[in-house]
């Protein structure tokens, strides 16, 4: 059996029961502060008490043992089966439905994978999750305290599920009534704790014994892995954890990774003739690369073809400088292709469609006439009936059911094997060369646009930022969008781990945890440099970010983009108020943060992150950047609050 080996355990080293309440009087030791007189003009204000002998004891004494102690429980079971998943870290913010579990991963367990990582919310500990699983391509755990606890990561989980991510999630709870302490025990268990996510996750189970609990979570890792990856859950019982078991216990069980499914060969063959003969082939892809191999892959059919990519973002797909990334043209290719294929494409109609959010919603077909649509996905094997992150049905002239990247292979080379002899696409191939050389200029001169501007323009806190970092073997862990893209515009993405792409279910909330967690998978990796752009809104629902990301030394470099406002939201109400007539000029109420303006370098600062800031004049923000560089590169984070425009 997988079992962790250490020394035998010493009396300190051992489990112990926790007390039930300390010493009676303690609390009433404490000398009552005498009020202010009637007549006091300028009462002063009491000073705490210091407390008696007693009740300091009664606080920082060990516990009293009990009568027998338990050398060997549940939970250090628990741990030799995350043991044997080679589950690294476990994020968490520590709550008594998994004390048994918690005491065990630091004591039986030694806090060595996995190791436990310390989060002031529990919406952090599941985001955390989130991101390392999109930079390493492998799960670590997040666990949470029983009912609130779950209610509070329900966010981060439906995130993670919407974006099809790998994250193994366990549960604390307390099933049989006999077993609940009185209170908070009660209030923070349920007979089936997983009914308040289970519509976003994968698969959950509440393992009845330990053989079960083992069983369980070797399945539910497997699960979560295997495309389409998502969240995958399992509860685990208090008294199941805490309950004593004999030293030798059943084995654990040996991990089992089924292979992808690949697309029917003869289907990807028809698909490969159709693209082979097409006069205008375009390639649209979102979250189909997970390695390396797979973006080379990708490279390789492009050229082969000589074919437009469209990268839709959802993962780093194509490098964006390469000639044939045309991203920024889709709606025009769209419009003239004869053969569209789309691979691992979660919203398949909205590439095809143009919307129109009027006072009467539409949209319309952009693609032209008679022109064909390929899909090949493994996305529609993961449909769930409540939460709509599936998005709108669109009818394809050749579906193929398989896992994109692990179909790619034999996609490209059906499309060898159909080409004609002769170099038939480099004439195509030379016009989209052209095309991107053209597109790129058009980048670099917009983005000079109010260059000396203040507050600074986004384009050059995004300009500034990427040279500073141009030499490093950076990785930006943070999405793009809320910065009109000028990342991707303006930088060099050429390796799947430059990005990670958005938050999949766009909780608002995700970019600080997730950042950490992505930061902290570069860190294993060998050091690569980590960089965020997060939002001041979207930072302000998780603050407690920086505690972790000081606490655990992980070495991040955050720019907080501070347009001091909900910017998306302030436009949504500008385009009602436009169309009721009522003028923009009351938007601003509810939608901006200011009046005060939150300092978020003192923020950072107060929970022992590296901060300069808040900085506005755009000629002092190369400077503070330097310096925010060197700290992360001793081994720390940082944070730069810069004073921006709003997109």
């Amino acid at each position: 059996m997988t079992k962790i080996k250490k020394p035998a355990p010493t009396s300190d080293m051992r489990r112990r029961g926790f007390f039930g309440a300390v010493a009676a009087g303690a609390a009433g030791s404490i000398a009552a502060a005498t009020p202010a007189r009637a007549e006091d003009p300028k009462p002063t204000k009491p000073s705490a008490a210091v407390p008696s002998a007693a009740a300091t004891a009664a606080e920082t004494t060990a516990p009293p043992r009990e009568a027998s102690l338990i050398a060997r429980s549940g939970s250090d079971y628990m741990v030799d089966v995350l043991h044997g998943l080679k589950l690294d870290y476990v994020a968490t913010m520590p709550g008594s439905t998994f004390r048994g579990l918690h005491e065990s991963i630091i004591n039986y367990g030694q806090n060595r994978q996995p190791e436990l990582l310390t989060c002031v919310h529990e919406e952090i500990a599941v985001g955390m999750a989130h991101g390392y699983a999109k930079i390493a391509g492998k799960p670590i755990g997040a666990l949470l305290h029983g009912v609130v606890g779950l209610q509070h990561g329900a966010m981060a989980i439906y995130n993670a599920w919407a974006d099809r991510v790998p994250v193994v999630i366990i549960v604390g709870n307390t099933a049989a009534a006999e077993e609940r302490r009185p209170g908070a025990e009660w209030s923070h268990s349920a007979q089936d704790n997983a009914a308040i996510v289970r519509d976003y996750v994968k698969w959950d189970d509440m393992p009845a014994s330990l053989v079960h609990f083992g069983e369980s979570m070797t399945r539910a890792y497997s699960i979560a892995m295997t495309p389409p990856a998502a969240p995958t859950l399992i509860v685990a019982d208090s008294e199941l954890q805490e309950r004593a078991i004999p030293e030798e216990q059943e084995p654990v069980p040996r991990l089992s990774m089924p292979k992808p499914a690949v697309g029917d060969p003869s289907f990807v063959m028809e698909a490969a003739k159709m693209l082979v003969a097409a006069e205008r082939p375009v390639i649209v892809v979102d979250r189909l690369v997970r390695s390396a191999a797979g973006m080379q892959m990708l490279i390789a059919l492009a050229e082969t073809l000589q074919a437009p990519v469209v990268d839709k973002g959802g993962r780093m797909n194509f490098p964006n400088r390469h000639p044939l990334n045309q991203s920024l043209a889709a709606g025009t290719l769209m419009h003239e292709a004869d053969v569209i294929i789309g691979l691992e494409v979660r919203d398949l109609y909205a590439t095809v469609h143009q919307y129109r959010d009027r006072m009467t919603r539409d949209s319309r077909e952009t693609m032209a006439k008679g022109a064909k649509l390929i899909s090949i996905t493994a996305g529609d094997l993961l449909i769930h009936a409540n939460f709509q992150d599936f998005q709108r049905y669109q009818s394809a002239d050749l579906a193929i059911s398989g896992d994109g990247e692990a179909t790619l292979p034999i996609l490209l080379d059906a499309v060898k094997r159909s080409m004609p002899a002769s170099n038939a696409y480099a004439d195509r191939g030379a016009r989209l060369a052209a095309a991107s050389a053209q597109s790129s200029k058009r980048q670099r001169e917009a983005a000079t646009f109010a260059w000396d501007a203040s507050p600074i323009s986004t384009a050059r806190l995004v300009a500034t930022l990427g040279r500073e970092i141009e030499h490093e073997d950076w990785s930006l862990v943070s999405s793009s969008g809320f910065q009109s893209d000028w990342p991707i515009k303006l930088w060099n993405f050429d390796r799947p781990y430059r990005h990670i792409g958005s938050s999949g279910g766009y909780g608002v909330g995700y970019t600080g945890p997730s950042s950490i967690g992505a930061a902290l998978a570069n860190r294993d990796a060998g050091g690569r440099f980590s960089v965020s752009i997060m939002g001041d809104g979207e930072l302000m629902c998780c603050p407690g970010t920086f505690w972790t990301a000081a606490h655990h030394r992980i070495p991040l470099l955050m720019v907080m983009h501070n347009n001091r406002a909900y910017h998306q939201e302030l436009m949504h109400v500008q385009r009602i108020a436009d169309r009721h007539g009522r003028g923009i000029e009351r938007a601003h109420i509810g939608t901006t943060l200011d009046n005060p303006d939150i300092d978020f370098a003192k923020m950072a600062d107060s929970m022992g992150v590296w901060s300069k800031g808040p900085i506005s004049d755009p000629a002092a923000l190369a400077p503070a950047l330097r310096e925010a560089i060197a700290v992360v590169k001793s081994g720390q984070p940082a944070l730069v609050d810069v004073i921006c425009q709003p997109r």
